[in-house]
């Protein structure tokens, strides 16, 4: 699972429940399906938001530190769903897919059952094996093109 170290100011449950929402976002809606699936999930969630489809303007930064610009337009499709108990989950992702934003947001509904976060977490296992192995082998893959630099003495000086 990912890592639930908050970062200063933040409450473990909000950290918690974020490396959550950025694991569902990671995932592909079959993958969502199989975790809901295998909690059992059998309540149909009441849709507060139906998941709709839409743009954001995303920003960038120059350097990384310079002023921040407008890069362009991403497309992110959004859900919000209230299980019976009375939990409220949302999603955002990239994408059109409006079904992974439905099924997301049941997942993060689920996970604030308190009694149910241990089981959301292990449905989701599979997709942080999934992850952790693609930036794995992203790495590597990097990691074959990397130049190592040095300065050589001319014999001029």
């Amino acid at each position: 699972m990912p890592d639930h170290t908050p970062p200063s100011g933040e409450t473990p449950d909000l950290a918690a429940r974020r490396a959550v929402m950025a694991l569902c976002g990671e995932a592909r809606a079959e993958e969502l399906r199989d975790a809901l699936a295998a909690l059992g999930a059998a309540d149909d969630p009441e849709d507060l938001r139906p998941p709709e489809t839409g743009l954001v303007m995303t920003r960038g930064r120059i350097g990384g530190d310079g002023r921040p610009f407008n890069l362009g337009e991403a497309t992110v499709t959004r859900a919000a769903v209230r299980l019976p108990g009375g939990e409220t989950g949302f999603a955002y992702h990239l994408g059109r897919d409006r079904a992974k934003a439905r099924l997301a947001a049941t997942l993060d509904a689920l996970w604030q059952v308190r009694e149910r976060r241990g089981a959301v977490e292990a449905a989701l296992a599979p997709v942080a094996s999934r992850r952790a192995a693609e930036r794995a082998a992203e790495a590597r893959r990097i990691a074959a093109t990397r130049v190592n630099f040095f300065t050589m003495a001319r014999g001029e000086d």
